[in-house]
C-alpha cells in the first residue's frame, strides 16, 4: 500500500513550569512567574514506499509509461552523501540499477517488450523527523459572575524547531529527468508563530 509506513513514533509531552517556586525569582510578581507550560510533539517515522517505472511503453498494454523495469542491483539508498539529494547514489548513472526489457524474444507491443520483474512499491523513501514545541503562559485577569476568572493565553509555537530537512520521494522514472534524485522536501522548514487568546 502507498500508505504503508512501517514504523512510526509519536510523543506528546505537556509540562507545567513552576517558575513561581524558584528562589531567586521571589521578588518577581507571581503574575509574571506563574502559569507557564511547555508543550512538545515529536513525530518520527520511516519512509513512504514508492515504485520505479521505466517511462516507456514496453508491451503495448496498460497506461503509457507505467510499466516497471527489471532490477539489476539494489541501490544504496541514503541522504547522507555529499550530494544529499542523490538518493540512489550514482547520479547520472542511477538508471544502471535497472534494465528495461524491450526488444526481447517473444516481446509484444511497439517495443517488443515484456513486463518487468520489479514489484510495486518495492523501495522506501527517506525517514521523517519533526520536533514541535510551544511555550504557553496563562495570565488570569478580573472576575466575572461568582468569582470566575478570565484568562489571557500567550503561545509561542515553534514548528520543526531544529530545522531538520526532511526529503521527499525521488524522481522515479528511469527514462525521466533526474531519475533517482530528490527535488522536493516533506514538511516545512522551521516556522515560528505567536498568538494571544482571550478565554472568559
Amino acid at each position: 500500500s502507498t500508505f504503508d509506513i512501517r514504523h512510526g513514533f509519536s510523543l506528546s509531552v505537556f509540562q507545567a513550569l513552576p517558575f513561581n517556586r524558584i528562589g531567586f525569582l521571589d521578588g518577581v510578581s507571581k503574575r509574571v512567574t506563574s502559569g507557564w507550560q511547555l508543550l512538545n510533539i515529536t513525530s518520527v517515522s520511516s519512509g513512504a514506499p514508492f515504485s520505479v517505472y521505466s517511462g516507456i511503453q514496453q508491451t503495448g498494454a496498460g497506461i503509457n509509461g507505467a510499466d516497471r523495469p527489471d532490477l539489476v542491483s539494489l541501490p544504496d539508498f541514503s541522504t547522507s552523501r555529499t550530494v544529499r539529494e542523490d538518493y540512489f547514489g550514482r547520479g547520472a548513472d542511477n538508471a544502471s540499477f535497472f534494465s528495461i526489457p524491450i526488444g526481447v524474444a517473444g516481446g509484444t507491443g511497439p517495443n517488443h517488450g515484456r513486463f518487468g520483474a520489479l514489484g510495486r512499491n518495492t523501495f522506501r523513501g527517506p525517514a521523517f523527523h519533526q520536533f514541535d514545541f510551544a511555550l504557553i503562559k496563562d495570565t488570569p485577569f478580573g472576575r466575572r459572575g461568582a468569582g470566575e476568572l478570565g484568562i489571557v493565553e500567550f503561545r509561542a509555537e515553534l514548528f520543526n524547531l531544529f530545522n531538520i530537512v526532511n526529503f521527499g520521494l525521488p524522481s522515479n522514472t528511469v527514462r525521466g529527468t533526474g531519475f533517482g534524485l530528490i527535488s522536493r522536501t516533506a514538511g516545512t522548514s522551521r516556522q515560528i508563530q505567536f498568538s494571544l487568546k482571550l478565554i472568559f
